[in-house]
């Protein structure tokens, strides 16, 4: 009987951790394009008469220098072609945050298993350390929800930032929680997602119990499952993260 109690908290730890590689796997991968979009090309179209300088152009420029230099000595990003080109302020603000989050995030794990404080490092390599770590965060659930909702957060903050568009392909059969005809496959996630956003599922540890922007997931090994109580088929969910065309999509905005 006991076993029979623990088994559904098991499984749903299981996904929350699952969860952290997720978005810690699309963190790692979009991060350092945030560096290559920090600052605009310089040159102008083909055949363009140059503009008049600003007034304010010469201090607008050092001071864009500091901000530079500030990046590389704080969070080890180095602006590709830096010189006189415009930095685009809202992407060094989500640099620093995604940096500042990981760094605490990262901290606050070593602290709460009782190791010690961890090396300096990059972002990613700060990310990679957390997800080894796993199979000692998933003895305390609380910290493996938190270290899931962090990750998730500064991943969404990165897509919407880079304003990535998601691939996004369209599955038959009806979502079995909501029974809407709104199943999607996201190849980049190898995952099916129901983008009603009305569509809340009954476990416990699923995103959309708590956050309207999440959409209830099932990953690869999942979508036997999926199709028997869907009415699709494994065979057009696996055909589906083949598939390079994208659809409009004004449900699930990029990294949710």
């Amino acid at each position: 009987m006991a076993e029979q109690q623990h088994a559904p908290g098991a499984v749903a730890d299981e996904r929350v951790a699952r969860d952290v590689v997720l978005w810690a796997a699309s963190l790692v991968r979009q991060f350092p394009e945030l560096a290559e979009e920090l600052a605009p090309g310089r040159r102008g179209p083909a055949g363009s008469a140059p503009t008049k300088p600003h007034p304010g152009r010469d201090e607008l420029i050092r001071a864009e220098r500091r901000e530079a230099l500030l990046l590389e000595q704080q969070h080890g990003l180095a602006v590709p072609g830096h010189g006189a080109a415009p930095i685009r302020l809202h992407i060094s603000d989500a640099i620093r945050d995604i940096t500042d989050g990981v760094v605490e995030l990262e901290e606050a794990v070593c602290a709460r298993l009782g190791l010690a404080r961890p090396r300096r490092a990059g972002v990613v390599e700060r990310l990679r350390r957390v997800v080894g770590l796993l199979d000692e965060i998933a003895a305390y659930p609380v910290l493996t929800r938190h270290v899931r909702d962090e990750i998730r957060r500064m991943a969404r903050r990165c897509a919407r930032t880079l304003g990535d568009a998601e691939t996004v392909v369209r599955v038959s059969g009806r979502c079995p929680w909501c029974d809407s005809v709104s199943l999607r496959a996201f190849p980049d996630r190898r995952a099916v997602l129901c983008v009603n956003p009305a569509c809340v599922c009954t476990d416990g540890a699923c995103g959309c119990q708590d956050d309207p922007s999440y959409r209830h997931l099932w990953p690869e090994e999942q979508w036997s499952e999926l199709a028997d109580a869907s009415g699709t088929r494994t065979e057009e969910i696996e055909a589906a993260m083949d598939d390079t065309k994208e659809i409009p999509n004004d449900v699930v905005k990029p990294g949710r």
